[in-house]
């Protein structure tokens, strides 16, 4: 594989890529919010065409000449050159910060180009940016080619959106029509939703627009925290007890039902493995869901039952990250196009490791759908409970609403925080040792 550098230019004919290539955004955040995004630019080097605004809100270009995938560890983008329309000169790779944090906090981080080239940077290169441009893949003399920018840019996505010509939709709705007639307007610049509403307190809602004659789309719901590491005790002194710990995870677990608690012997030597050498925060993302019919279930890591997209229930949790530190966090996915089938799904999580209360996890789930502004609910109440109840999905006559619950939970005696979470929300499932 060959390392560029930052300014370093060269064919991909050169490199041996071919024109269809992952491009992969490896960012070590340390606990910031980090937003990767593709802008499709012109000869002018203008975004001419919003659709060509590869980002959270809008997953892939009209044809899927670029697609984002942000279900692992790392953003990944798939590049097809070749189905790219003549228009579209230039593809140009970006991150930005939200909140505080600046260029400067981020660790050691690369772009990658398949399997030929890496281009590493890190916050050390930066100083109190909010932006960045990554990279670029252009055209020049009918060949394709790659230029490492890494070039710090004041501002966060909006302003790199207004950088390269285009403008931010209002997050209000337009108001009414007046009946006076109104000269035409000139033409617009791009106009592209990067709005995210916030749920702040417990009861606020929102309704996501259906797609006229189509579904809601391919829903994310992805769970992200601070997961910066916790100190661990000093490698002399024995490991602290249960009762020291105030009691294990798998401990507190000890009594529910089904497939957790056959499989509890299982996870036990797993969650042993994986706290070797780790101390940072790993919240579990599942949710609880009920379908059109009545019939109801539960979707998450434990026990292995990561749901099914394409089949019932509609609904399924990515790949489990054991290690509490990918870049996205735990993402589940919701079939929108079958939304139709699915009555409510409350999304929740616990801590599975590595925090003594949610106020330390700065955790916030994001629900996204294509042509959406994102919807957030930030964990930000709550105290030393293991289960937080976070939002709650339901099709009402067809809509789909979002409401905050901010519910928290903790085991009482022989009672986990699943079930008392189960009968709060009213699902009425079965929690007992050796079924559910």
């Amino acid at each position: 594989m060959t390392t560029y550098s930052r300014g370093q230019k060269g064919k991909l004919a050169d490199l041996g890529t071919g024109h269809a290539f992952n491009v992969d955004i490896d960012i070590a955040a340390n606990g910031a919010s980090v937003d990767v995004s593709c802008f499709g630019l012109d000869a002018g080097d203008k975004l001419s065409d919003d659709r060509y605004m590869v980002f959270y809100n809008q997953l892939a270009s009209p044809e899927g000449a670029v697609r984002l995938d942000l279900s692992g560890g790392r953003a990944r983008f798939a590049v097809n050159l070749d189905a790219l329309p003549a228009p579209v000169a230039k593809l140009v790779f970006v991150a930005a910060i939200d909140g505080a944090a600046t260029m400067r906090t981020l660790g050691a981080s690369a772009l990658s180009l398949g399997s030929a080239l890496r281009f590493p940077w890190s916050g050390l290169d930066f100083g109190d940016e909010k932006a960045l441009i990554v990279a670029e893949l252009y055209r020049r003399d009918g060949q394709w080619r790659f230029g490492a920018v890494g070039q710090g840019f004041n501002g966060g996505l909006s302003a790199l959106l207004a950088h390269f010509g285009g403008t931010e939709t209002s997050s209000a709705r337009p108001a009414a029509p007046v009946a006076t007639p109104a000269p035409a307007p000139a033409p617009a610049a791009p106009r592209v939703s990067l709005s995210k509403i916030t749920l702040d307190k417990r009861g606020d809602k929102v309704s996501l627009d259906k797609r006229p004659g189509q579904g809601y789309g391919r829903i994310h719901v992805n769970l992200n925290w601070n997961q910066a590491a916790i100190a661990p005790p000093p490698p002399s002194a024995p490991p602290p007890s249960s009762a020291a710990r105030g009691g294990g995870f798998l401990d507190r677990l000890a009594n529910m039902a089904g497939d957790l608690a056959n499989k509890a012997g299982d996870m036990a030597n797993k969650a042993g493995a994986a706290r070797k050498g780790r101390s940072g925060i790993d919240l579990d993302l599942g949710c609880m869901y009920e379908l059109s019919d009545g019939r109801r279930g539960l979707v998450q890591a434990l026990g292995n039952t990561f749901g099914d997209y394409e089949r019932e229930p509609f609904i399924q949790l990515d790949a489990d990250d054991r290690t509490g530190a990918a870049l996205n966090g735990e993402n589940l996915y919701i079939n929108g196009e079958r939304f139709d089938q699915i009555k409510r799904a409350v999304i929740f999580s616990f801590i599975y490791e590595g925090a003594a209360n949610w106020g330390v996890t700065n955790g916030v789930v994001t629900v996204s759908a294509p042509g959406q502004a994102p919807v957030e609910v930030k964990l930000d109440g709550g105290d030393r409970q293991i289960m937080c109840a976070i939002a709650l999905i339901e099709n009402r006559g067809g809509q789909l609403v979002i409401t905050k619950l901010a519910e928290y939970f903790q085991q009482q005696g022989m009672t986990s925080a699943h079930e008392l979470m189960d009968r709060h929300f009213g699902f009425g499932m079965r929690w007992k040792t050796g079924s559910k």
